[in-house]
């Protein structure tokens, strides 16, 4: 593009932001939508992008022969989907390379990040691995059998609750505390009554598919790459989260009357 008027840069802009955006929104990391966000702009021609990232928003300037648009967008949390990222690296990548066939430019690029969905695994295969991974680690960690079994059910249920609260778009703090609720009253019945030798275990490993692993360590990867407000953001997105599971825990300890 070898003139680009106010206008067209404004869509310009508009149009990187859309994919920075969707970008954060489902996990990626902050170097890279930076990356990202200057690699489209100068595929669709504007000499430079100037991003600024916190949690809550992206803003992003274009710079063209002196000329500058700015715009801001809010940034909305969903649950962390790696396809969604690489779909959209997948995106610059063939902008990037300019094949005549097919005209990349900013219409291709609004085109393709609408047709965008993130694409899930079955939810029933979802539930039966989060149970056998919960399952796994209380074996790992001297549960008997029984143990080993009751975990296996309290994850997958509590999983099932965690799914059906996101489907409702309950917030990820309440959906935290009441999976975590969920997962150890049912692994706290087997303390009660004395189903398995090792019921701590269950107590413990049950809860393990809240672990916010994804967002502590982005967190500590943006910090040592510079990006100091959004490593703060994650990190407390991480602490409010192991906070509300903890609650949860704590209630359901504290209504089943369990001690030690």
């Amino acid at each position: 593009m070898e003139n680009i008027s106010h206008k067209e840069q404004s869509t310009i802009t508009r149009g990187i932001i859309k994919a920075a955006v969707l970008m954060s929104e489902y996990g990626a990391e902050s170097i890279l939508i930076e990356q990202t966000a200057q690699r489209l702009g100068k595929v669709l021609g504007a000499s430079s992008v100037e991003i600024s990232l916190i949690p809550s928003a992206i803003v992003l300037t274009t710079l063209y022969h002196g000329q500058s648009v700015t715009t801001t967008r809010r940034v909305h949390h969903k649950p962390i989907n790696m396809n969604i990222v690489c779909q959209i690296q997948n995106i610059v990548l063939k902008m990037e390379k300019k094949e005549r066939e097919v005209n990349y430019d900013i219409s291709y690029l609004y085109t393709i990040l609408k047709q965008l969905e993130p694409n899930y695994y079955n939810r029933w295969l979802v539930i039966f691995m989060v149970g056998i991974a919960c399952a796994s680690f209380a074996y790992l960690q001297g549960g008997d059998l029984k143990a080993v079994g009751i975990t296996f059910i309290a994850s997958s249920i509590a999983m099932f609750t965690r799914q059906e609260l996101a489907k409702r778009r309950f917030v990820m703090i309440i959906s935290f505390g009441v999976t975590a609720f969920v997962a150890t009253v049912i692994a706290g019945l087997s303390k009660i009554y004395g189903f398995s030798e090792t019921p701590n275990i269950a107590l413990a490993a049950s809860v393990l598919l809240l672990a916010p692993g994804f967002a502590f360590v982005n967190s500590i990867l943006d910090s040592f790459k510079g990006y100091m407000m959004m490593g703060w953001g994650r990190w407390m997105d991480g602490m409010i989260l192991t906070l509300a599971t903890s609650v949860g825990i704590i209630l359901a300890i504290a209504i089943l009357g369990l001690k030690g």
